[in-house]
């Protein structure tokens, strides 16, 4: 399907790729990790042809389809339907082409391809891939100029997926979605027949949707089996194994040095020190791994208010008196908070996040909030809040007007931000880097709030993983808006569903949010293509008593899967503990007896592992089938 031969490739000077080679087959579904500014992107654009390698080769198979999700977005005045449909160039050039065609013979061969690709089904196709990214009946029917950026997005994305072609590039597909698209997206792409590459951050998606991982690092690509949770674990046992291995051969050519050094003068050794030096020559040395800037912040503590932190009576907000985006607002936070909104994208999530951080005001009803109340708010568009002319430095320097240069540059290199980069304009700083720069002005001060709204946008896995530890030792309230479904999972522990032009809070769980989502994009898709999916409505008395005894009937699968979760967690802690033992030096000064203890027990781990994780994978298709049984 796709072959990397020896590639390289330079990008404005800088080296992203030398000899990378990788294979991958049919049918396969590939999510790609790495660093920011790795090269993720630029290999996708490798792959589709819309760069040349300096040196080596990227071939795919014979009259392989290939779908890439352009930069530019469509317009114009077709509407959201027609434009997806016109992805499929052949079902549309046939359509033409059956208008004019004359002759009986090729009419009859257009009307017999049509049937075959059924063209006869290709509006409710592209409908219900439209509804799963959140367009109603009335934008699909819409013309695609009323929408804004983000939402002409979505369109290219629906028309890539509706042309379905056989090898699929997405990069970063769910920056631009919601919660509930994303989610999805994900089951889409656990189904896809086709082989795809996804360049993504989100861990859970990675989890759920792919069987490999290829790693971007170091100018090289790896590929490795499984979703990203065992790659992670795969690749931490070859760097150790890596580091073993080039402890022992460096004791080892220390040995054979010795060896030379003092018999190269005498003559009845003489022979013996010439192999040893040829030996050394042919030794290929193992480089050392090369270690990565890690990202860790935190954020300040919070000075302790009484509650409650805030309250709303009766608030409505919105931008015009007459058309209030929300009403009939009643809710109350505590500092000790973790909320996560849910809502698809438009329902005022955004909006919600404006009026708590003071810049929109009550249309009616009323806010009280504390005088001495600090909030630290994280827009989903970071130029709202940055000067595209100032430098990083400049940015916290006003924030932090007290401290000196060189404190300001350490805070700064907290979120990767070293000499270079902290003297560099924000216009020029990629998307990551702007997010992770407004992160730090928001760690400038001590807010008892954080609001923020899709913080993980551009953010690669690492630093999603800082966010997470800092948002779990921060102590105070959070409401978090994000289409990360695994940091919402782990970092909130209420949730507030924004529907309907309000928001009340969500009696359930995640889980069920997610399981409620899925039974009604079936409903949708089964019955009446017309209604587009909306965001689920609170449950009742007895909709809550039959969730309720879903989750008593799911308990047992539940408790299977967290056994399986502790039991590897147990194994790989107590593997990671002999990997550093056989790692040290100083174990080789120990009798052998006791290093071959180590190794066996070494490799009985190994087989444990790979047994604990079967039966966590079993547990876990089971409870996500039975989950998934309307």
């Amino acid at each position: 399907m796709l072959s990397i031969q020896s590639l390289s490739f330079r990008i404005g000077g800088r080296l992203l790729f030398e000899d990378a080679t990788v294979q991958i087959g049919a049918k396969r579904r590939i999510g790609v990790v790495g660093r920011n500014g790795t090269g993720k992107s630029t290999l996708l654009r490798l792959i589709a042809g819309d760069l040349t390698p300096d040196a080596g080769t990227v071939s795919i198979g014979v009259r392989v389809r290939t779908g890439y999700v352009e930069q530019f977005t469509p317009s114009g005045d077709r509407s959201v339907l027609d434009v997806v449909l016109a992805a499929d160039t052949e079902r549309t050039d046939l359509l033409q082409e059956a208008e004019t065609a004359t002759d009986p013979h090729r009419i009859a061969d257009i009307h017999t391809r049509l049937a075959d690709i059924e063209a006869h089904s290709a509006p409710a196709r592209a409908a219900t891939i439209l509804a799963g990214l959140g367009f109603d009946e009335a934008t699909q029917q819409g013309p695609i100029r009323a929408l804004s950026g983000g939402w002409q997005m979505r369109v290219s994305l629906a028309s890539v997926l509706f042309s379905e072609p056989d090898l699929l590039l997405l990069d970063e597909p769910t920056n631009h979605l919601d919660l509930e698209a994303a989610l999805w997206l994900e089951g889409y792409l656990a189904g896809y027949p086709h082989t795809f590459l996804l360049v993504s951050h989100d861990r859970g998606l990675l989890n759920r949707s792919v069987d490999g991982i290829l790693h971007v690092d170091n100018g090289g690509l790896a590929l490795y089996p499984g979703g990203y949770d065992r790659f992670e674990r795969t690749r931490r046992e070859r760097q150790a194994h890596q580091q073993g291995e080039r402890i022992r051969q460096l004791r080892e050519r220390e040995r054979i040095q010795r060896f030379v050094d003092r018999f190269r003068a005498q003559a009845n050794k003489a022979r013996q020190a010439q192999s040893r030096i040829k030996m050394l020559e042919r030794m290929e040395p193992i480089a050392p791994l090369q270690g990565e800037s890690a990202i860790s912040f935190s954020f300040p503590e919070a000075e302790e208010l009484p509650p409650p932190l805030l309250t709303m009576d009766s608030a409505a907000v919105g931008y015009s008196a007459d058309a209030p985006v929300l009403q009939r607002l009643n809710l109350r936070l505590d500092m000790d908070d973790r909320i996560g909104l849910l809502g698809q994208n438009g329902n005022g999530k955004s909006t919600l996040l404006r009026l708590l951080s003071r810049q929109l005001g009550c249309l009616s009803g009323s806010i009280s909030l504390p005088r001495k109340l600090r909030v630290g708010y994280f827009a989903q568009d970071q130029m709202e809040q940055l000067d595209p002319d100032q430098t990083a430095l400049d940015y916290v320097q006003r924030l932090l007007p007290d401290r000196t240069e060189q404190a300001v540059r350490r805070h700064l290199g907290q979120f990767g931000f070293q000499q270079e980069k902290a003297d560099q304009q924000v216009e020029s700083l990629s998307g990551g880097e702007r997010a992770r720069l407004v992160l730090a002005g928001i760690c400038c001060d001590a807010p008892q709030l954080l609001l923020l709204d899709e913080p993980t946008n551009h953010l690669d896995l690492d630093a999603r993983e800082a966010l997470l530890l800092a948002l779990n030792e921060y102590n105070g309230a959070v409401i978090l808006v994000t289409h990360d479904h695994d940091l919402l999972a782990r970092a909130v522990e209420r949730l507030w569903l924004v529907a309907d032009g309000t928001c009340v809070p969500y009696e359930d769980d995640l889980d069920a949010y997610r399981r409620s989502l899925m039974e009604q994009k079936r409903r949708s898709n089964g019955g009446d293509r017309k209604t587009a999916p909306t965001a689920p409505r609170l449950s009742k008395r007895d909709a809550r008593q039959s969730r309720a005894n879903a989750r008593a009937a799911l308990a047992h699968l539940r408790k299977a899967v967290r056994d399986a979760e502790s039991a590897m967690e147990k194994l790989t802690t107590e593997q990671a503990k002999i990997d550093a033992v056989l790692a040290d030096p100083a174990t080789y000064d120990k009798p052998a007896e006791a290093i071959t203890n180590l190794t066996r027990r070494k490799a009985e781990l190994e087989r444990d592992i790979a047994s604990a994780e079967e039966s966590w994978l079993a547990a876990q298709d089971a409870l996500e089938a039975s989950a998934e049984v309307p």
